[in-house]
């Protein structure tokens, strides 16, 4: 297993608005959006739902090598496109560049202007986990957008755990594999646990009322800021910003009064739908060069745990990129700021480089 070095970079991460029929980032070139529907989808439950719509995003050029995006738990996949991400990797010369590739990024069930259970289903909607995302994002890649084959399937988070089981359950389907922010191990530990009483403080709550709520419940809110904190933004960074308690309980406001987009079963949903994650046991499977990116400050996937190293000897051919913790990373965010691993990222493009 080979190691890179990182360099420290600084970035925020910025959300992109979407408007309209195209999305767009300066200097990004504008983006499709688009929704494919299929006609019925079975889940590993057994349950069937028809008309399953997937959204995507695209850049690019459909005839150029195709990449796969794959967004993090409750994120949308126009993610992709957001200034320190998509701005540092999509332009003229970086890594990504748009018109060399094309670019999709897909809304996975239960997010964004995907199917999910706040349409009108509720708890109703067949319960979902992450062996059905895959297998929808994979309809709509290959059914949908009639894409063969990738160049690069490239996750973050929820995603980077995605796209260790693509690399795994099709094989000869792509040249190369960037999972994020992520691990291959069984869902456990504290991961878990945090992920278990976000879940458990909503439907705690008798406002939830067995997702029969009219308003959304007052827990949602609590439990999202909670959790965010707790999970992500890195201790150095979290120090710098927030020296004093009266700076601390700014940011704490901030958040209790922030806009909320969210709905309680939607967030349920999500987070439940890695419960059963667990990767290795079929990462002997994996054919492409695999190049893991993750941050040493990474709080749902410490990497003094061992297990990502130990699983990575299970790879015909893996490196890792450890980002060093630093002031301007953040924790489990850091890896949706690309300055950090451009020019690993470009490397490594190069080298899995393939003569059609």
């Amino acid at each position: 297993m080979q190691r890179f070095a990182s360099r420290p970079a600084i970035g925020l991460l910025f959300s992109l608005v979407v408007t309209g029929s195209t999305v767009s980032a300066a200097p990004l070139p504008a983006a499709t959006e688009g929704d494919w529907v299929a006609p019925e989808f079975t889940f590993h439950t057994g349950e069937k739902l028809a008309n399953l719509k997937l959204h995507y995003v695209t850049l690019g050029n459909p005839k150029h090598p195709a990449i796969l995006y794959l967004h993090g738990t409750y994120r949308p996949g126009s993610d992709v496109l957001s200034k320190d991400f998509g701005g540092e990797l999509f332009g003229p010369g970086q890594p990504l560049d748009a018109s060399k590739y094309y670019i999709i990024s897909t809304d996975g069930i239960g997010v964004g202007q995907s199917s999910k259970p706040s349409d009108g289903l509720r708890t109703k909607f067949p319960e979902y986990n992450y062996t059905d995302m895959v297998q929808a994002q994979y309809r709509l890649v290959t059914e949908g957008l009639g894409v063969k084959h990738l160049r690069l399937v490239i996750g973050n988070s929820m995603g980077g755990m995605q796209t260790w089981m693509w690399g795994q359950t099709w094989p000869q389907m792509m040249d190369a594999l960037v999972p994020m922010a992520s691990q291959p191990t069984e869902m456990s530990s504290r991961n878990w646990m945090m992920r278990r009483l976000l879940v458990e403080s909503i439907k705690q709550d008798p406002a939830w009322n067995n997702g029969n709520y009219s308003v959304q419940p007052p827990s949602l809110r609590l439990a999202n800021a909670l959790f965010s904190v707790g999970t992500s933004g890195g201790d150095l960074a979290y120090q710098a910003a927030a020296p004093t308690r009266a700076q601390a309980d700014k940011l704490v406001d901030e958040r209790l009064n922030a806009p909320q987009t969210a709905d309680a079963n939607d967030f349920i949903y999500q987070w439940q739908s890695s419960a059963d994650y667990n990767a290795t046991p079929g990462l002997n499977k994996i054919q492409a060069p695999v190049l893991v990116i993750n941050s040493a400050d990474d709080e749902r996937n410490p990497p003094e745990t061992g297990r990502l190293e130990a699983s990575m000897r299970e790879l015909k051919d893996a490196r890792l990129l450890l980002i060093p913790a630093s002031a301007e990373t953040r924790g489990h965010g850091t890896t949706g700021m690309a300055k950090f691993y451009t020019k690993e990222l470009g490397q490594f493009m190069q080298q899995t480089e393939k003569v059609r």
